[in-house]
């Protein structure tokens, strides 16, 4: 998925003057919604994410300090982001956010000596039991709150099959689950609903944010069937956590590198 060269100029600008206005290194910015995931609208918003350091000085400090930057949206832009410290404190835990920030395909700032150092940590921080709690919750929470009327957003859709197909990605494959729509697509074989999902997604693209279509049966039956099946499989998994100390180490690692930049 490519943004055209205005808007990324545009995205570029507000990433700027975010680190002027907030002090602060932004070490890597990636788009994270529906623009990354494979199916947007015409007029989907930028969702733009971020993860930045502060002067060094400042994680010496005793007392604690705000660790996110967000900003209104505008013009389609929805911008926030995290302090490294936090944003590592959370991958430690496996969160599935971070995980699939770093696979984005429209990536707009990366400072790769430091990325690395990051993404290296996604395999050893993923728990099988954590991400797929996050991602089944999602989907039995749109399933319930968004896709019950006759009529639905097409997106909502998405938002739930999302996060089913990766879920059926961890119980299948046992690895982090991609970002990109299409390759969690893969996961299921070829027939009737595959075909009705690849139908609905080709009428999101061309689509409006707010377009409704008539419940889809099939696809409703498929998620109602797989919510069920989370239910039970979550509870064989085991819960895992990565070691703290290759964190901090990371951690350490980073703020060198700033601090020679």
């Amino acid at each position: 998925m490519s943004v055209d060269n205005i808007m990324k100029e545009k995205i570029l600008g507000e990433l700027k003057k975010i680190e002027d206005e907030e002090q602060v290194k932004i070490i890597y910015a990636c788009e994270s919604g529906s623009r990354a995931w494979g199916f947007p609208s015409k007029d989907s918003d930028y969702d733009v994410r971020f993860i930045y350091v502060h002067d060094h000085d400042r994680y010496l400090s005793v007392y604690e300090r705000k660790d996110v930057i967000e900003k209104p949206v505008h013009d389609l832009l929805d911008i926030n982001g995290w302090d490294m410290r936090k944003a590592l404190r959370l991958l430690q835990k496996s969160n599935a956010a971070l995980m699939e920030w770093f696979q984005s395909p429209v990536i707009y700032l990366d400072r790769p000596e430091i990325s690395k150092k990051i993404k290296k940590l996604i395999p050893v921080a993923f728990s099988q039991k954590s991400t797929f709690h996050h991602y089944s919750s999602i989907v039995k929470g749109t399933f319930r709150d968004s896709l019950q009327g006759e009529a639905v957003k097409i997106k909502k859709y998405f938002y739930a099959l999302r996060p089913a197909l990766a879920c059926r990605w961890i119980e299948e494959r046992k690895t982090v689950p991609p970002m990109e729509f299409k390759t969690l697509l893969t996961i299921l074989p070829e027939g009737i609903l595959k075909n009705e999902i690849q139908t609905l997604l080709n009428e999101k693209r061309d689509g409006e944010e707010i377009d409704l279509k008539p419940r889809i049966t099939l696809i409703h039956e498929y998620l109602e069937k797989e919510i069920s099946h989370f239910a039970e499989y979550v509870t064989t998994l085991s819960p895992s956590q990565a070691e703290e100390k290759i964190f901090d180490e990371t951690f350490r690692e980073i703020l060198s590198v700033t601090r020679d930049a």
